[in-house]
């Protein structure tokens, strides 16, 4: 109905719209000044994969333990931020697609669960917009939601003075990759009004380009947090041990047998192209190996469930099945395994918390690769690479992702103990670039909060700066 009325507005003569556009304009408010007056605070969130749920449920837990005032959630998110507080709507797994010939096939489910978030977001009437990574979507939502809300609320409201809620992305796209990356930053002021980035050198670059922003840390370090650990481990270092001897024991797995852990994504396209590579490449090297034993880690998304259920019935080797979701079966799982073979993402910091070498594999649609090939400036896609300049950890991407490739580099990183050690003491160094930034924990609005040290968490830096942030005008 809302849409019906935008469209039918549009089409009217112009006369006086001039004074529309003027009045509705983005609120030089905080949202908390806002809350204090609605007695509670209003915020529309949305994630589209499950990286992003994660993200954005320790987002939402902080905004819960810092704000002064009641808050409500809607949006999109999966189960994490459902149990958060987040009123869904509609699955989360129905925009969790990735590349841009795989979307092709979805674009018009895509179309119409953009349109029903749009609508949506107006209805609730936020005080404040997050959008959680997946840029494919949340940048196309936070832009038509900044372009069609002078009109949409004008034909609803009769009066001046008409503010359209502060857009925050968390998670800056990846604009260092791409040949003209840069450029593209300018364009996202017309809609994104802050951004939380999570590489160390983003913040400068998107303030550069005119575009807010802020270097909170990399929210994978909040699973050390999340973690029954001794308060005491992050003086020493960001490091997560599983249990080893108790998930063999659960899953009876013998001392002596070789463990690999395979991780093959989070979206079912993603997952439905790597898993039988990775079970060829199993297949390879089963013969190696007295007594091999796969664990596999299951995304918390149906499909992929669904998909990896099926496809086990028919694995070369022993497998067990570790649901995500919670950082404690998934640790422990690591801490048991020899090597891990990822699909390219943040799993590759994962590891490095887990201290456990990796190799990192990536295949995609045919013209998705050859874009990637004409357009990409960096020889590599996984953080510590990025972050080190050096091919830290191995890589087999494109069309040198083939089985036989991804076995004769497991083989080498099993058994070359000079090739494990040397990831593993690299994570040190990676992980302290990622860390928090000490000039924005000594902020005095954070400092205000009073936490421990260990609760100056990328989530809390976030939810701090969402609740205080004005545009300026």
């Amino acid at each position: 109905m809302l849409f019906r009325t935008m469209w039918n507005f549009k089409g009217r003569s112009n006369v006086g719209l001039s004074w529309l556009v003027r009045s509705f304009s983005v609120s030089s408010k905080a949202p908390i000044d806002m809350a204090a007056k609605d007695g509670e605070l209003r915020v529309f969130i949305v994630s589209g994969e499950v990286s992003g749920d994660t993200i954005g449920s320790r987002l939402m837990a902080s905004l819960k333990g810092i704000s002064p005032f009641p808050i409500r959630f809607a949006g999109v998110g999966g189960s994490m931020m459902f149990n958060q507080g987040l009123k869904p709507v509609f699955p989360m797994e129905d925009i969790a697609v990735m590349g841009i010939w795989e979307l092709l096939p979805h674009l018009n489910k895509f179309r119409m669960r953009l349109s029903e978030a749009i609508e949506a977001a107006f209805l609730f009437h936020p005080h404040v917009v997050v959008t959680v990574d997946s840029k494919g979507f949340s940048f196309r939502f936070l832009k038509q939601l900044r372009e069609t809300g002078e009109i949409l609320f004008a034909a609803r409201y009769n009066h001046q003075g008409l503010v359209s809620p502060i857009h925050h992305h968390f998670v800056a796209p990846s604009f260092w990759a791409w040949k003209g990356g840069e450029a593209r930053l300018k364009g996202l002021t017309e809609f994104v009004d802050h951004i939380f980035c999570i590489l160390p050198y983003e913040e400068e670059v998107c303030r550069s380009n005119g575009l807010a922003a802020t270097f909170v840390g990399h929210p994978i370090l909040e699973d050390v947090l999340e973690l029954t650990l001794e308060k005491n481990t992050l003086q020493s270092g960001w490091k997560v041990q599983g249990n080893c001897e108790d998930f063999r024991s659960k899953h009876g797995i013998g001392s002596g047998a070789t463990v690999i852990s395979l991780l093959p994504g989070s979206r079912l396209q993603e997952v439905s192209r790597m898993l039988p590579i990775f079970s060829n490449t199993v297949e390879l090297l089963k013969n190696s190996f007295s007594e091999l034993t796969t664990i596999i880690h299951v995304a918390p998304n149906q499909h992929v469930k669904d998909y990896i259920n099926r496809t086990a019935y028919n694995w070369p080797v022993s497998v067990k099945l570790i649901p995500g979701g919670s950082p404690h079966p998934k640790y422990d799982a690591l801490s048991a395994s020899r090597v891990a073979l990822c699909t390219s993402g943040t799993v590759a910091v994962e590891m490095q918390l887990a201290r456990i070498p990796c190799l990192v594999a990536y295949r995609a649609h045919f013209l998705t690769e050859w874009f990637i090939r004409w357009k990409a400036k960096i020889p590599y896609i996984s953080i510590p690479n990025i972050l080190l300049d050096s091919a830290i950890i191995p890589e087999a991407l494109l069309q040198a992702c083939t089985p036989a490739k991804l076995a004769s580099l497991l083989m080498e990183l099993i058994l070359d103990e000079g090739l494990r050690e040397k990831q593993i003491l690299a994570a040190e160094k990676v992980l302290t670039l990622l860390s928090p930034p000490q000039k924005i924990i000594n902020s005095p609005v954070l400092q205000d909060l009073k936490l421990k040290s260990h609760d100056y968490t990328p989530s809390m830096i976030a939810a701090s700066t969402i609740l205080h942030y004005a545009k300026p005008r």
